[in-house]
């Protein structure tokens, strides 16, 4: 799974650990799903969707391979 979340962060000028303590995980969970290590959870995605102001397909984009 692909997924922009490094971009979006960036857009709002947060950084892993601003961006861990206001959707209430670790900064290590957030650097393993940039880095495309972990696959958050469906209540993940969506704290990330509403925080973001986007959709989840926004965020999170299926590969041939998932």
């Amino acid at each position: 799974m692909k997924n922009r979340l490094k971009i979006e962060r960036a857009i709002l000028d947060l950084t892993q650990e601003e961006l861990a303590k206001k959707i209430g995980v670790s900064r290590q969970t957030i650097n393993s799903i940039e880095k495309s290590r972990y696959i958050p959870s469906t209540v993940l995605a969506l704290k990330m969707s509403k925080l973001f102001n986007k959709t989840v397909n926004d965020i999170f984009d299926l590969e041939a391979d998932d």
